[in-house]
């Protein structure tokens, strides 16, 4: 049984994860850490890391980049491994997660569908087919509550995109200059509204045909499946970073 501790527990996704761990014989949720109290009272809460005080096997982060640092600390200080969902972090975060990495496991990834991670590996082929003959968009649609923007995900299928095309340049907004579009350009658009749980389309337009690759996430169960996959595949590794190609690679 892994033993995890939910940072987030009172929001949406926590409440996705508190659901499916439910549902599940492997985990099982024993303190949550969040500003608000849930109205879940099976397990311990707390208001931060500093007041938490439990037995725990691995921490699952979907929250604020406000509570990275104190994320963090505890997990290095306790030696527990952490599966960091949240998205919307710096460059100056990301060395912090890279450093802490170095004492603990940590499984970072900016989306933990499955289905999302099987279309990064199809741009990440397609880019390397087409080359410089084919013109590449990501154009990614979230509800009107998201406060990052572009996602962590379709950064994610930029970065896979541009290792293969390494002279990718991203743009995020056209409107400020008149110019043809360079060959080079990665366009990034972001779309927010209502309730979308989370699009994402990769467009590869070339001379006369275009390819669309698309994922469409209906509810956030799948975030929270593969979260919970991530923790109980976390347990017990050695210091790193992970993500979901390794829990895949074990399939």
């Amino acid at each position: 049984m892994t033993k995890i501790i939910m940072t987030g527990c009172s929001g949406k996704m926590g409440a996705s994860i508190l659901s499916a761990a439910a549902l599940r014989e492997d985990c099982e949720i024993t303190a949550g850490v969040d500003l608000v109290k849930p109205a879940d009272d099976s397990f311990i809460y707390a208001k931060s890391f500093e007041e938490l005080d439990c037995d725990a096997d691995v921490i699952v982060d979907f929250s604020n980049p406000a509570v990275l640092d104190s994320l963090l600390a505890y997990a290095v200080a306790k030696k527990l491994p952490a599966v960091i969902c949240t998205t919307g972090f710096n460059e100056e975060q990301k060395q912090k997660i890279r450093d802490a990495a170095k004492e603990i496991p940590i499984f970072y990834s900016g989306n933990m569908s499955l289905g999302i991670n099987l279309i990064i590996e199809l741009a990440k082929k397609a880019a390397a087919v087409f080359g410089d003959g084919f013109d590449v968009e990501i154009i990614e649609q979230h509800h009107n509550q998201k406060l990052d923007a572009p996602s962590g995900t379709a950064l994610m299928i930029a970065d896979a995109i541009a290792s293969v095309k390494p002279d990718s340049e991203y743009v995020y907004d056209r409107h400020s200059y008149r110019k043809k579009r360079d060959k080079n350009e990665i366009g990034i658009h972001s779309v927010r509204g209502g309730t979308i749980v989370g699009e994402h389309e990769v467009i590869f337009a070339g001379q006369d045909e275009i390819l669309t690759i698309s994922h469409s996430a209906r509810s956030k169960t799948v975030f929270a499946v593969g979260a919970l996959n991530a923790a109980v595949f976390l347990k017990g590794k050695s210091a790193g970073m992970y993500d979901m190609s390794d829990l895949l690679a074990e399939k």
